[in-house]
């Protein structure tokens, strides 16, 4: 308006026709957005135009049953169309029943495809083939990561057979200190919550399921894990989220030091640990 004030403003993240008288003084009736819904709105529009300019049909995804892939299986439904997205369940032995019967869940809650491939016999494999240069030595990250390389490559051949693109499924918390596997979980084509961190992946989830229950509550409750080893949780390995994602704004954001962190509460050693993290 003539005093510099917002008295219209076209839709969010679609496109609009906008007309609007620029001597009008008073507000013409626009409301901002929620501020999930927005986030939600962005994340769909950047998924569906990446697909859509890069000449994808449809998508494909690992589906765990937990809570940052129900985030991006939700976007990629309403992005692509839920008939256009394959969720695929890649079982091991670490995996908990429940992770399954909550990713086939969430699929049917979304109307979108759903296939499993177990990836034990593949890991024994692998395992064989080890055996002799790992004689003696006791199993640790190694093997973990050999398991997500193994989910990288089945959605991976998926993708060249029938043309799926590839979403990867990180968050940014996860991203942001090195909580994830190369040429693992990393691999796709578009890391579609690469820049969310894990507390606002929560509060989308929430926004998801205000009308219905689409992502089953059991995956919202559980412990975030990445079930590569018996009984392992993200808690073994980083500070609670809501702590680890404050730590990263005020560092990667804010460009705040070690000292300056400390000084807001923060305890040092875990301040120290993040910060080598993000750095490594």
């Amino acid at each position: 308006g003539p005093n510099g004030n917002v008295i219209a403003r076209g839709k969010a993240f679609k496109e609009d026709l906008l007309i609007a008288d620029s001597d009008e003084t008073k507000d013409l009736g626009y409301h901002e957005g929620d501020r999930m819904e927005n986030l939600f709105q962005a994340l769909v529009m950047g998924t569906r135009d990446y697909a859509r300019k890069c000449g994808f049909q449809s998508a494909v995804l690992g589906l765990s049953g937990g809570i940052d892939s129900a985030v991006v299986a939700c976007i990629a439904a309403e992005a692509l169309g839920a008939a256009n997205v394959l969720g695929l369940s890649m079982p091991s032995v670490y995996s908990a029943p429940e992770s399954y019967e909550d990713a086939r869940t969430l699929a049917r809650n979304l109307g979108m495809r759903f296939d499993a491939i177990p990836i034990q016999p593949v890991f024994e494999a692998f395992r064989a083939s080890l055996a002799t240069p790992f004689n003696g030595l006791p199993e640790n990250e190694t093997e973990e990561n050999l398991q997500a390389r193994i989910r990288g490559a089945l959605l991976m051949a998926l993708s060249n057979k029938f043309g799926h693109l590839v979403l990867s499924t990180g968050n940014k918390s996860e991203l942001g200190v090195g909580y994830c596997t190369l040429y693992g979980d990393m691999v796709g084509g578009l890391a579609v919550i690469s820049d969310v961190p894990k507390t606002m992946i929560y509060e989308l989830a929430s926004f998801m399921n205000r009308l219905r229950e689409v992502i089953p509550q059991n995956t919202i409750r559980r412990a975030p894990t990445a079930e590569l080893r018996p009984n392992q949780t993200d808690r073994d390995t980083l500070p609670d989220y809501d702590i680890l994602d404050d730590i990263l704004r005020l560092r990667v954001e804010e460009q705040k030091s070690i000292e300056e962190i400390t000084e807001l509460g923060y305890e040092q050693a875990v301040v120290e640990k993040v910060v080598r993290m993000i750095h490594a």
